[in-house]
């Protein structure tokens, strides 16, 4: 019996000994292996869709960047399903999201003229369509196409700056054109006027590769920013020539006339705007693929006029891809971190700032931009439109979440963000390529 007692206290005590091992090296572990933001109370720096709620803060930093992994690399495009009964855009609260126009067949950049109208770039189908005014139901009170007949039109710009254009500038993936433009008009004046010739086309990637061509003015109307996208996703120009002249910024005169690169390296500008505070252009900008799930961030960054941003050889900084390692350690310390590090595969496009009065004080100046979704990223990442909190004309290098729900709590996806305007009583406008349609979000007060 006093063998069974000191048989069964010395297992008691072995016990003891594990339980406290287990506190005090396995939990922390454990902890430990837990993201910082965990830590702090605040989200992870990556997330997918089942985290994105209107109002959550994210910040990744340069510091998270986990190391490649070509292995982890996923194939997981979107299988589109028709919007569900009770399914619709969700905004922080005191705003209220309405559809304002559906139908086209692939509504892209939107942009607003001069006198409030919608400029939407329907891309697949050609066109420029104008949407004009709002009506009680919330719905667009005039649809016209302005223009027809173009190639895969995207970028639009209203040229000169100020409320009296004189031209409507589109971006087709292969040139950019010129209309005639006078306040008002819901149909081009004439012909389109050529003003780039050529432009780096369609490339070897699905879908045909980085055909978006984004336009911006600069603020004293002296330089037009072209945006165009590499061909590829890592292939080195020092071999492939078709990558010349792309994941760049060039710029041209007004009069179409090329001046240089204004900045290079960024893989794919999607969406071109210039800071109203500052002056500055600012890209929203597609990464690089296949090097994981966490792997590259997408961002949103102010271009610095002869800046390079790293594509091919560098991401996010002084790291190299491995694909081309031993490539241009010459370019390492030049490589420049961008402002906003997004979610990897977001698929950033459009952007732009916020210059109304309609929503509350502390949104002035901000950046809102459009997260297109994922295709290599398993969950889903993207599928929104973030802010981008700015101060002083400045990012803080954190965004918010603040359009969600175009993807159903399993994971189906209904809507695909594109475009982001500021209308001129100050609402939001988001077209989404998804769902065709064109959502408008308006602030009614808490």
């Amino acid at each position: 019996m006093n063998a069974e007692v000191g048989n069964s206290g010395r297992s008691i005590k072995r016990f003891s000994i594990l339980v406290v091992f287990v506190t005090l090296i396995f939990v922390p572990l454990v902890l430990f292996a837990q993201s910082k933001s965990d830590l702090t109370g605040g989200p992870p720096p990556f997330f997918d869709y089942s985290m994105q709620h209107p109002g959550t803060v994210h910040k990744i930093t340069a510091a998270d960047l986990p190391q490649p992994d070509p292995a982890g690399a996923v194939d997981k495009h979107a299988h589109m399903v028709s919007r569900p009964k009770d399914a619709w855009p969700q905004a922080p609260a005191g705003f209220k999201v309405e559809l304002y126009a559906k139908g086209m067949k692939n509504p892209r950049l939107i942009r607003t003229a001069p006198n409030g109208d919608l400029f939407l770039a329907d891309s697949r189908a050609g066109k420029i369509l104008v949407y004009r005014g709002v009506g009680k139901d919330g719905k667009a009170q005039q649809t016209e196409t302005y223009a027809t007949d173009l190639d895969h039109p995207f970028g639009i710009a209203f040229y000169p700056l100020g409320p009296e254009p004189k031209w409507v500038y589109v971006a087709n993936t292969t040139s950019v054109v010129r209309f005639p433009y006078q306040n008002g008009d819901l149909k081009a004046q004439g012909a389109p006027q050529t003003i780039v010739a050529k432009l780096p086309g369609y490339a070897q990637l699905a879908g045909g590769g980085h055909w978006t061509r984004d336009l911006a003015f600069s603020r004293d109307g002296t330089k037009l920013f072209v945006s165009v996208g590499s061909g590829s996703n890592v292939d080195d120009p020092d071999t492939h020539p078709r990558e010349f002249h792309r994941a760049d910024v060039l710029e041209f005169t007004p009069e179409g006339e090329f001046v240089k690169v204004y900045a290079s390296g960024i893989r794919n500008c999607v969406g071109e705007a210039v800071n109203p505070t500052t002056g500055e252009l600012w890209c929203s900008t597609n990464e690089r693929d296949d090097l994981g799930n966490n792997l590259v961030p997408d961002y949103i960054t102010h271009v610095q006029e002869d800046g390079f941003y790293g594509w091919p050889w560098w991401y996010i900084g002084g790291h190299q891809d491995p694909r081309l390692a031993g490539k241009h350690p010459e370019l390492k310390d030049k490589a420049i971190v961008p402002d906003v590090l997004l979610q990897p595969h977001f698929a950033s496009l459009e952007m732009g700032f916020y210059e109304g009065s309609q929503f509350p004080s502390g949104y002035k100046g901000d950046a809102f931009a459009a997260e297109h979704g994922s295709w290599n990223c398993e969950p889903r990442a993207g599928y929104e439109v973030i802010r981008v909190p700015m101060k002083d004309g400045d990012a803080t290098g954190s965004f918010e979440d603040f359009l969600t729900g175009f993807v159903t709590p399993d994971g189906k996806v209904w809507g695909r963000p594109v475009g982001v305007a500021v209308g001129k009583d100050g609402s939001l406008y988001v077209s989404d390529d998804g769902s065709k349609s064109i959502w408008r979000v308006t602030y009614v007060g808490k």
